[in-house]
């Protein structure tokens, strides 16, 4: 009777945002930068117009659809999170800036999550095809690499480096893309780099802030198994390698960032994550864990924004 008033209380356009809600939307079109980013570090130019389009398509598909994934594989874990710990509050959450989980919460079915995910899956594959066919290949890997991560709910805590694989991914394919045969050395230190900023900036805090209710629900995630106090360096330590690291990606790319760029950018490291995670090392605090999560999504769109303008000067 619940679900079927929760999920009547949407119609029209209002229940159409219930998908975007379960594609979490709005961290989606902010993730789009991190393919475009590696693309055009590796490329050193811009690509053609059909490209740039077929990328923007395929970008937005695959992250639709890996996102949606996320809830369709939690759908149980997520009922039984309502069911000991209440309804989800996302009020501060970029993840949720409009419903979260809302097959759990009832206002979609299971069956609508499973289509709208497939659906877009297509899309994401057919794009893919279309630009590079190991772009297939590598979209595949995110989804079983998301599939495995949330099987690992319960398992181990070390699922947070099956996390730094899957946001990694969309860059990596952004480079083959572009470039069919792309740097091995430079693949390398992308991955590395960003690896070093998703779990250091979007899963262990955003792990933490749920942290009590993932002890209810006897999740396994760094911040119940470590303790705050490690999982506070350990996040600090990452972002702080992430932010320098950059500059060992610019050695590699074919673009010549003059000394002007190279500051910029490890600053744009330092005020989106660094200094937050150090105010989160110093208190110890839920709230801003959060805020480094917030602050630190944005991070690829500002690196985008630098290699853009340097291209274009």
């Amino acid at each position: 009777m619940w679900m079927t008033s929760a999920a009547d209380s949407y119609s029209g356009l209002s229940r159409l945002k219930l998908f975007w809600a379960l594609s979490r939307t709005p961290h989606g079109l902010i993730d789009m930068a991190t393919p475009a980013l590696g693309a055009l570090l590796w490329l050193g130019r811009f690509p053609s117009l059909e490209v740039i389009l077929l990328g923007l398509i395929t970008t937005f598909s695959g992250y639709t659809a890996v996102y949606a994934l996320n809830d369709v594989i939690d759908y149980h874990v997520d009922k039984e999170k309502i069911r000991l710990c209440g309804k989800f509050d996302g009020t501060c959450d970029l993840d949720a800036m409009m419903v979260r989980h809302p097959m759990a919460q009832g206002y979609l079915s299971f069956k609508e999550g499973l289509m709208w995910t497939v659906a877009w899956s297509i899309i994401a594959l057919l794009g893919a095809y279309r630009l590079n066919p190991v772009c297939i290949a590598i979209f595949f890997t995110g989804c079983i690499l998301e599939m495995i991560y949330c099987l690992l709910l319960k398992i181990t805590h070390l699922r947070t480096l099956v996390s730094g694989g899957v946001k990694t991914i969309g860059a990596i394919a952004g480079v083959f893309a572009v470039d069919p045969n792309p740097s091995f050395p430079f693949l390398v230190m992308l991955f590395f780099w960003l690896f070093l900023w998703e779990v250091g900036g979007q899963n262990i805090p955003n792990d933490w802030t749920d942290v009590e209710d993932d002890r209810r629900l006897h999740a396994q995630t760094i911040p119940v198994r470590l303790g705050s106090d490690k999982s506070s360096a350990l996040i600090l330590g990452s972002l702080t390698a992430a932010a320098f690291v950059v500059l060992i990606v610019f050695y590699y790319s074919p673009i010549v960032f003059e000394i002007p760029y190279q500051v910029a950018s490890v600053s744009a490291g330092c005020c989106f994550f660094v200094l937050p995670a150090a105010l989160l090392f110093a208190t110890k605090e839920p709230y801003y864990a959060m805020a480094l999560f917030n602050m630190a999504s944005y991070y690829p769109l500002v690196m985008l924004t630098i290699v853009v303008f340097r291209l274009l000067i």
